[in-house]
């Protein structure tokens, strides 16, 4: 059924507020826990953040305290639903383990978007950053194994096949080669600027994580590996926010906002198995259809504008859904890394790195960052766990679908790196 949060009677932001024993809800069971219930909490708290960031820059950026107050109420609302959500995750889970489900997330969200997106130069951007998630989750889930003993397909559910995507040490690109061209809103299907919005939240959360845990982590090896990645995560960023018209005002921009939370809870509450989180995705929905509507007034009595000029269409596209996507997502995963495992991107556009000339500063750059493969820590760890264990850990249904990535006993260094 059609569902337009604009059509909704709000709530007064001010009844969205709760005492701190709501905001220390009962957390999930690590153990007991469906795996697609862990990543929906990551992504409503990647959310969370994203609007605590936008709405503090916003407040910068105005010089009329009438929206300073207004933008403050919501932003308080935001950041108790943001302490709500981050206490479902229970005492006993290591941040190793939780690394795994964002990984998970980055991987499934961006492979459910990608198969979804109707703007192909999106679609380009999310495939291009799922294999390197893919690796991503690889990497970790043998450290996870190596220095824990839990093997990383019992976290995923067995949703996710645990394997080499394009190697970590390929993925170090020049920063002018990751910002891509912008979808301008007005032209683009609501899908495209949905899913740019959330991707980015997912992503910049991702960065922000790795950036403020990685020096917490018990061993060197941990601890380069997170260093590593963060560096990854910091050009997805890059790459991601980029797709978003910058030509929004701020007040445009808001109303987007409100709009993308209002999107994003109702397909996590369709979405969910679990019962009492699922009543938490509800409340947090009233919320923000709240939150929304007092993003609209703004717009009308500030801008003089409607909200129909900005989302013409309030009703939600097709909603965002994990369970629905497992088959789907490992065929599809399968088919980008058969078809662009050896692409990087040069300015704009993605491409082969054999069609790259030699001289370019891709190449300059990774060279610079790595040195020898023996400096680089995605790639000592699995040759750690080879030297420990005789293979690599891995979690496939089949053969690797890159020939070049199917060797156990060594980890490739060279695919989306050189021409070897």
């Amino acid at each position: 059924m059609a569902f337009n949060p604009f059509g909704i009677k709000p709530m007064p932001i001010n009844k969205t507020f709760t005492d701190w024993n709501k905001l220390y809800p009962k957390s999930y069971d690590k153990n007991e826990v469906d795996p697609y219930t862990k990543v929906r909490v990551i992504l409503a708290n990647g959310a969370e953040f994203e609007a605590q960031w936008f709405l503090h820059n916003f407040a910068r950026h105005c010089n009329n305290n009438d929206i300073r107050r207004e933008i403050a109420l919501t932003r308080r609302s935001e950041q108790q639903q943001q302490k709500r959500i981050s206490m479902l995750k229970p005492k006993d889970e290591s941040t190793l383990e939780t690394t795994i489900s964002y990984e998970q997330l980055a991987v499934d969200l961006t492979a459910v978007m990608a198969q979804n997106e109707p703007d192909p130069y999106v679609k380009a951007a999310l495939d291009f950053a799922l294999l390197e998630d893919f690796d991503h989750l690889y990497r970790y889930s043998d450290l996870l194994e190596m220095e824990e003993g839990i093997r990383g397909e019992r976290l995923v559910g067995s949703y996710t096949e645990i394997m080499p995507g394009r190697p970590t040490i390929s993925e170090h690109r020049y920063p002018f080669d990751d910002v891509r061209r912008f979808a301008p809103r007005g032209s683009s299907d609501m899908r495209t600027n949905l899913h740019a919005m959330i991707i980015t939240a997912a992503e910049q959360q991702t960065m922000n994580y790795y950036m403020n845990i990685g020096q917490t982590h018990k061993t060197d090896l941990g601890r380069r590996l997170y260093s590593e990645i963060a560096m990854i995560e910091e050009q997805h960023v890059t790459q991601y926010e980029s797709l978003i018209d910058p030509n929004a005002t701020w007040l445009e921009s808001a109303l987007c906002h409100e709009y993308s939370e209002c999107y994003l809870y109702y397909s996590l509450m369709e979405d969910e198995t679990d019962p009492h989180i699922r009543d938490i995705w509800e409340q947090h929905l009233q919320a923000e259809i709240a939150h929304l509507h007092a993003a609209a007034n703004m717009l009308k009595k500030y801008e003089r504008k409607e909200w129909q000029q900005i989302i013409p269409v309030g009703e939600f596209p097709q909603l965002l859904s994990f369970d629905k996507n497992v088959a789907n997502n490992k065929k599809y995963v399968r088919e980008v890394l058969s078809n662009t495992v050896n692409n990087t991107s040069v300015l704009e556009e993605y491409t082969e790195v054999c069609s790259v000339p030699e001289n370019y500063e891709f190449f300059k750059y990774n060279d610079t960052v790595n040195g020898s493969s023996g400096n680089v820590a995605s790639h000592n760890v699995i040759e750690q766990y080879i030297t420990e264990a005789g293979e690599d850990y891995r979690f496939e249904e089949k053969s690797h679908p890159v020939k070049e990535l199917r060797c156990r006993t060594c980890d490739n260094t060279d695919v989306g790196r050189t021409c070897r």
